[in-house]
């Protein structure tokens, strides 16, 4: 992809609104564009969180697996949503398995160069930490919501 036209694709996406001309375009330069399909693993649980994933077609289901009761769907994300968080917070591990439910088109962003870039620039930094607690707060309900609906 051409910068330009990775630009007006992380403009239609909703966790890159409000970055910056100068942001969107440091952020092109490392996007890679990605594939899976239906059944395939973007991430498994303890492994090295080395990647990040901005959802463009498709969805993917966040599981774990529970003692007793074996792998539990947590949530499902599609177009517009995010995958991965586990690249910012050491120790860079996977927290759950993501795994296509169907085919999946996106953007990915190679963790060890957006730490890095982060790093580099603290703007993008707060704006990308600021945004990804929001889609973590908003998780952490979610998945709240569904302890409380599967213990009645």
């Amino acid at each position: 992809m051409i910068a330009s036209g990775i630009v007006k694709t992380f403009q239609s996406h909703a966790f890159l609104k409000d970055l910056s001309e100068r942001h969107l375009m440091v952020l092109a330069s490392g996007a890679r564009p990605f594939t899976a399909t239906a059944g395939s693993y973007l991430a498994r649980e303890g492994s090295s969180a080395n990647a990040f994933y901005l959802i463009q077609a498709g969805h993917v289901a966040l599981e774990t697996n529970v003692p007793k009761r074996g792998t539990v769907r947590l949530q499902t994300m599609g177009p517009g949503e995010i995958i991965g968080w586990s690249w910012l917070a050491p120790p860079h591990r996977w927290r759950f398995d993501c795994v296509a439910v169907d085919n999946v088109q996106g953007i990915s962003f190679e963790a060890h160069w957006l730490r890095e870039q982060c790093e580099c620039d603290h703007e993008l930094g707060y704006h990308l930490l600021r945004h990804l607690l929001t889609v973590l707060a908003s998780r952490l309900a979610a998945t709240r919501m569904q302890l409380l609906e599967s213990s009645q």
